[in-house]
């Protein structure tokens, strides 16, 4: 086992550094947060406060999109495009993570190059709200309630349901017109890299999108 390993499963301190951020700690809980590598909880512990901006870089080393899951991903990009339109893999991938004032959640911001024209720009919101204490907002009203895991490898944020919010209403969908389990995972590699994986599986149709990209942190200029 590595040092870093190791270090990971060792108890963490009750209180969280001059910029801690305790809200992804509570989601799992305190065995499941002792149990991550200790990279990841560095990188969902702190806040990301006033105007900072955490920039991660990196590319897509794998995607897979069956037929079913070009037509979903098109369909899609009525409510904000939130999955991958190419299966093209080694081109960079930048994201950006900045904090939301007024819900107290956060910003995220995804630029995907592509092999031609214009990149793809995914933007989300983050909130620590709804029944299970997560929710995306993706667009048109449109969110997922997310249940947060962890585990020695990693920490996987897994679909609960999708949500249509308007003028206060806030409506379930069924599960027959969901699109099926969404999966992603912050997968730590030691050396202060990290996959991010995307699955999408129906439990009829099979594999719909299957996306791996490899990332690092990178500080501003």
């Amino acid at each position: 086992m590595s040092a870093l390993r190791a270090h990971a499963l060792e108890p963490c301190a009750l209180e969280p550094g001059p910029l801690g951020d305790l809200r992804f700690r509570r989601l799992v809980g305190e065995e499941g947060w002792g149990r991550l590598p200790a990279a990841v909880r560095e990188r969902f512990g702190h806040r990301v406060v006033g105007c900072r901006t955490i920039l991660y870089s990196g590319e897509i080393v794998e995607c897979r999109i069956s037929r079913a899951g070009r037509c979903l991903a098109q369909a899609a990009r009525l409510i904000g495009s939130p999955l991958p339109l190419s299966r093209a893999c080694g081109l960079p991938v930048a994201v950006s993570v900045t904090e939301n004032p007024v819900s107290g959640g956060q910003h995220w911001l995804r630029i995907y190059a592509r092999p031609r024209g214009f990149p793809q720009v995914i933007c989300s919101c983050k909130a620590f709200a709804g029944p299970t204490g997560l929710e995306e907002y993706l667009g048109r009203g449109f969110g997922i309630a997310l249940r947060v895991v962890a585990d020695e490898e990693a920490l996987h944020f897994v679909s609960d349901h999708i949500f249509w919010r308007c003028r206060g209403l806030r409506l379930r969908l069924p599960r027959f017109l969901l699109p099926g389990d969404l999966a992603v995972s912050h997968v730590d590699c030691d050396d202060g890299s990290f996959f991010f994986e995307l699955r999408l599986h129906h439990r009829w149709i099979g594999e719909l999108v299957h996306q791996r990209a490899i990332f690092r942190e990178r500080p501003l200029a």
